[in-house]
């Protein structure tokens, strides 16, 4: 589904004569074709979950990118990472705010009925099953470390 999202986007960025969008798409695009064809090798296919995957390792790529044009005085292409930084974030789930996130943890904790921080990684997984894209997993495997007590 997300597969066709992108390329109906793409379709209209061309029809648009956009070209930084339809840049962007076309880049997408082509991760997302490398990621099957690395998929195909291992007998795999490329789900939503993948794709929602790729693009959000795009979007660190470019903040990153973003940051050292910054740090480098370098604004033209700093603003250009930020660009696409919008455009790969239009296709991923809305992130969810700290109390959100809050909440979610406290939730997967009494589902799960986790105990300790050994059952941190059931909490984990009910999280990424029920989120997927909207938390930022880093930091809430620092919440839920502390809300588990450890």
């Amino acid at each position: 589904m997300m597969r066709e999202t992108i390329n109906t986007a793409m379709k209209d960025a061309l029809k648009a004569r956009n070209a930084a969008r339809t840049s962007t798409l076309r880049m997408i695009s082509a991760a997302i074709k490398d990621r099957d064809i690395a998929a195909r090798g291992e007998g795999k296919s490329v789900g939503d979950e993948d794709i929602l995957a790729l693009l959000q390792k795009m979007v660190k790529q470019r903040e990153e990118s973003a940051a050292i044009y910054a740090e480098n005085a370098r604004p033209e292409l700093e603003a250009k990472e930020r660009a696409e930084i919008a455009i790969i974030q239009e296709f991923l789930p809305k992130a969810m705010d700290e109390a959100e996130v809050d909440a979610a943890i406290k939730a997967a904790i009494a589902e799960t009925g986790a105990e300790g921080v050994k059952d941190m990684g059931k909490v984990i997984g009910v999280l990424k099953a029920k989120y997927p894209g909207q938390i930022d997993f880093g930091a809430a495997s620092k919440q839920v470390k502390a809300a588990l007590g450890g």
